[in-house]
């Protein structure tokens, strides 16, 4: 996804409380990375969101940060 155009649909999101698609379009961007830590970075900021937002995704995407060791694997309390 080229930057602009991510810039712009990113903020067009959280203008109108889009937190789904913010969560996509950062899922999206993670899957564009050719870097893991690249990766890392952009589902770091899906996983927050997804968090703060109840959404379901927030377990794949945390097991996608486990992989790629920037997220360690702790238990649920």
């Amino acid at each position: 996804m080229a930057s602009d155009r991510f810039d712009t649909a990113l903020r067009r999101a959280r203008e109108t409380g889009d937190w789904s698609e913010v969560i996509a379009l950062y899922v999206a961007a993670a899957d564009a990375e050719t870097e893991a830590q690249g990766a890392a970075f952009y589902l770091t900021h899906a996983y927050v969101h997804a968090l703060e937002a109840g959404d379901p995704r927030a377990a794949s995407l945390k097991t996608r940060l486990i992989a790629l060791g920037a997220e360690v694997d702790t238990p649920e309390t």
